[in-house]
């Protein structure tokens, strides 16, 4: 029975994180950068709105109910020779997710 107890707690606790790490789009995003490998740009970069992809993909982004973001201080890739600048984040249900979305 406390065996059970644990679990569950543990569980329970599993699924709060998620949630939390989830709950906007500044937390999502970090949430991204974070466990791609990058924890330290993740804490200490800002995050601005990216005006130049919203305002081109306005139709697309409103489908996907998505927005971009751009990282000010943003990681490097060393695998691709890139900097990770800008994301996109989608809202699903009351949950958002951020995935890379490129430099152009």
């Amino acid at each position: 029975m406390r065996e059970k107890r644990i679990v569950l707690f543990t569980f329970a606790i599993l699924i709060a994180v998620f949630l939390l790490l989830h709950s906007t789009p500044n937390l999502a995003l970090r949430t991204n950068v974070f466990f791609s490998g990058h924890p330290i740009k993740a804490i200490s970069t800002g995050i601005i709105d990216d005006k130049f992809h919203n305002e081109n993909e306005k139709e697309k982004f409103a489908r996907l109910n998505a927005k971009a973001y751009t990282l000010t201080k943003p990681p490097f890739e060393k695998g691709t020779g890139s900097w990770l600048r800008n994301y996109l984040v989608r809202k699903i249900g009351f949950l958002y997710f951020a995935d890379y979305l490129g430099e152009a």
